[in-house]
């Protein structure tokens, strides 16, 4: 951002923390099926930590044009790794429950404990980066990713026994999970993907929503993010409070958090002032964590153990595949569109409005077994 100023750059960089699923997840979930969970939770760590390491060295050793090449390819190495490590997280959850049903719960509070990271994150990032600099608070940034190391290692006790794992061969392809989940998952997937297309942008230009609404203080968008995060937690723990509930609805959760989502960036479009558009972030982060944290418990709980590597890749696909292209066609809006951003919000949010109430609609009576 304080180089070029430039949104189509900083979707570009969100979009390459989140493309990757589109090619990765695949083979990330059929490899979490055939050789275990744990094993590639533990190897993805590591490409992360080496990722992160290459963003915080760009920094001091190269400038302008360069510089944003090496950022750039570190943002692609943690979407790459980051596949592994959500694709391989999700069915290594069901390793540590001690019974089938705390399965949904206890996913749901991942969402929760995340948001709770996005709080929590982006105020102390921007304090570092005001007080230290990039290098130093990208250095940090990339040492936290010992302790998840560490406790994979050392702490964690799964119950590996439970873990069922595929053959190879065409029984283990990420088509044969796709036919075999069945018809209801196999919508929450394709309706989730086209909800992240036009409703999930705003992690890809966030610095440039913080900079219109609240201006270019270097905690502007500590502050927006952390009130999108603020939103997310309420909506994690609505989830994880009524988890088996709403897990068995899935056209209710679909089409009501997308709805939400939607009205909320039509809310935003319309200027009302910092305080109406904090609010309206606040709805956004809510509907976008209830979106994406329901689906997964869905697709999770409601799919055989040996598909779950399987069923979390295709899962990855719809959630970040679909929000990096609707990061790139919201810079696409916001540069060629006459109000720029706000007319963005204006039309994604139209889009997705109709989307949300023509699932409710056609679905919102459907029940899971």
């Amino acid at each position: 951002m304080e180089g070029s100023g430039n949104p189509f750059l900083l979707a570009a960089n969100f979009a390459l923390l989140t493309l990757p699923t589109l090619l990765v997840s695949g083979p990330a979930g059929v490899l979490a099926d055939r050789i275990g969970s744990e094993r590639v939770l533990i190897r993805a760590q590591w490409a992360l930590l080496a990722a992160a390491v290459l963003g915080a060295i760009a920094i001091p050793i190269s400038s302008g044009t360069q510089q944003d090449t090496l950022l750039l390819l570190s943002t692609l190495g943690v979407g790459v790794a980051s596949t592994y490590e959500l694709t391989a997280r999700n069915k290594y959850v069901a390793l540590l429950v001690d019974e089938p049903e705390q399965l949904g719960p206890y996913l749901a509070s991942f969402s929760v404990i995340f948001n709770v990271g996005k709080l929590v994150g982006p105020p102390i990032g921007g304090l570092l980066l005001a007080a230290t600099g990039p290098t130093l608070a990208l250095s940090l940034d990339a040492a936290t990713y010992l302790f998840p190391i560490g406790t994979l290692l050392w702490l964690m006790a799964p119950h590996r026994d439970r873990e069922r794992r595929s053959e190879r061969g065409q029984s283990a392809s990420l088509a044969t999970a796709w036919r075999d989940c069945g018809g209801s998952l196999r919508h929450v997937l394709t309706f989730t993907g086209l909800a992240c297309l036009v409703g999930f942008f705003h992690p890809g230009l966030a610095p440039l929503m913080a900079l219109e609404l609240l201006g270019p203080s270097p905690l502007a968008l500590g502050l927006f993010t952390s009130v999108i995060a603020c939103g997310s937690i309420c909506g994690g723990v609505v989830l994880q409070r009524n988890a088996a509930a709403i897990g068995r609805r899935p056209g209710l959760l679909l089409g009501s958090t997308t709805l939400l989502t939607a009205l909320a960036q039509v809310g935003l479009a319309s200027q009302l002032g910092q305080i109406w558009g904090l609010a309206m972030a606040f709805l956004i982060g809510a509907g976008t964590a209830s979106l994406l944290a329901g689906t997964n418990l869905i697709i999770q709980v409601h799919a055989p153990q040996v598909l779950r590597g399987r069923m979390a890749g295709l899962g990855q696909i719809a959630f970040l595949g679909g929000g990096g292209l609707s990061g790139l066609a919201a810079a696409l809006l916001t540069e060629t569109l006459p109000g720029g951003l706000w007319s963005c919000l204006a039309v994604l949010g139209g889009l997705g409005a109709l989307l949300g109430a023509w699932e409710l609609l056609r679905r919102s009576q459907l029940r899971l077994a």
